[in-house]
């Protein structure tokens, strides 16, 4: 019998992402100047009010309080009415030095000889129903509100938009698994106060499925193109007017989108957030080298869909183990442990390993922090960076580096494929 299957996406004016992409311009920033950082670092935001607090062990200083403002500002929150911007609201630390009983469990003689930061487990997913091996209501779910954001920017076609919003996606799957048809697209967007109630609904109605639908369709392969028609149900702005939102509207915290954040709800998660950790928290580094595993499995045909999961004890170099699911979609002889013992031969999943496999202690941190860490584009960017005394540094970094698929013909000559 066919089911339906749902996803979320929120954009970078949500609460929780502004806190989020804090977080992360401060990890940016530590390691551009001391690329050894030791980084945990949470953001709340509210009305008019953002309070930073976490850990850190750096040889550099920085301006948090800048870096807070200019990264709010970037959004979009920079008028006084939004009841939160970037150069008017106050910016609190309490940011203080990282415990020694938890850097000698990760700081060792040798880097090799690295622990893992925390215990924990962490999953990696890929599946073949879209090109970049994510999973289909997600992926829609993010391309919604990345085209929103410009159509914002541009304020041209649609004019009143302000820079908190959400999506949802509801995908008809048949009895083996594929999608089918679109059954449902929700869209909540901020906007700026109308008039009237009943005609500010009905523009925003009409401008969503007659401006950002077809933009957003336009832009995918024509196999994905066929699943938008007539019979959509759009559920646009349901609970009515949507003027207050952001931070004031509703408190945001670092790290409470994990699943907008990674998969969606397919696959699993691990419970650990991502958004203002360095690499030495395996919490995050390990979830993106169980990512670019399963990516590189499933391009190389080992199965169509595959989860990856990897657990570790803290201060621990080794893995406490790597395990497999293919959901019976290998198309050749070998159990899930035979493949992850393969896997196992293949990935070194030390955490210095990981850090080093993914060039993982460069300022790659920012991007990631809205519309999700995985299925993004591996691409190389200029960035430029300053400390309060005037010192500047540019650098070339490289983006979502767990996304390449650089292991396809290692993994083909080791299965035999």
């Amino acid at each position: 019998m066919a089911y339906l299957f749902t996803s979320e996406s929120v954009s970078e004016g949500h609460p929780d992402k502004v806190a989020d992409q804090i977080s992360d311009a401060l990890i940016d920033n530590f390691l551009a100047f001391d690329k050894d950082s030791k980084v945990a670092c949470e953001t709340l935001v509210t009305t008019g009010q953002v309070v930073l607090a976490g850990e850190v062990k750096s040889k550099t200083y920085l301006d948090v309080q800048k870096i807070a403002r200019d990264t709010i500002n970037k959004i979009g929150y920079t008028k006084g009415e939004y009841m939160f911007d970037g150069n008017s609201c106050g910016v609190l630390s309490a940011i203080h030095e990282q415990s020694e009983d938890i850097n000698q469990g990760v700081d060792r003689g040798s880097k090799e000889q690295q622990g893992a930061g925390d215990q924990g487990m962490m999953f990696g997913y890929a599946t073949r129903e879209t090109e970049n091996f994510m999973p289909l209501a997600l992926d829609l779910s993010h391309r919604l509100l990345i085209e929103l954001a410009i159509l914002r920017r541009e304020n041209k076609d649609i004019t009143y938009l302000r820079p908190d919003s959400k999506s949802q996606v509801t995908i008809e799957y048949s009895d083996d698994n594929i999608p089918q048809r679109i059954d449902a697209i929700v869209v909540s967007t901020q906007h700026d106060d109308f008039d009237e109630d009943e005609a500010m609904l009905a523009k925003i109605r009409k401008d969503i499925v007659d401006i950002l639908i077809p933009r957003v369709v336009a832009k995918l392969p024509e196999n994905l193109k066929a699943l938008f028609n007539n019979d959509i149900k759009y559920h646009i702005n349901p609970t009515g007017k949507f003027v207050i939102g952001g931070p004031h509207g509703d408190t945001g915290l670092t790290g409470r989108k994990i699943i907008v954040d990674t998969y969606g709800g397919k696959g699993a998660h691990g419970g650990g957030a991502f958004s203002g950790k360095d690499p030495s928290k395996v919490d995050r580094s390990a979830a993106y080298a169980t990512r670019h595993i399963a990516k590189n499995l499933v391009a190389a045909g080992v199965a169509d869909e595959i989860l990856v999961q990897v657990s570790y004890a803290i201060g621990v170099v080794e893995p406490m183990g790597i395990f497999i699911d293919t959901y019976g979609t290998c198309p050749f002889n070998m159990t899930d442990g035979e493949i992850a013992t393969k896997v196992s031969e293949i990935f070194d999943m030390r955490p210095f390993a990981i850090e080093e496999r993914l060039k993982l202690r460069s300022p790659m941190y920012s991007e990631t922090a809205a519309y999700g860490h995985m299925g993004r584009t591996n691409e190389t960017v200029t960035k430029t960076y300053s400390q309060p005394d005037g010192n500047t540094i540019t650098l070339d970094v490289e983006l979502f580096t767990w996304e390449k698929l650089d292991y396809v013909d290692k993994i083909k000559t080791v299965f035999g494929l």
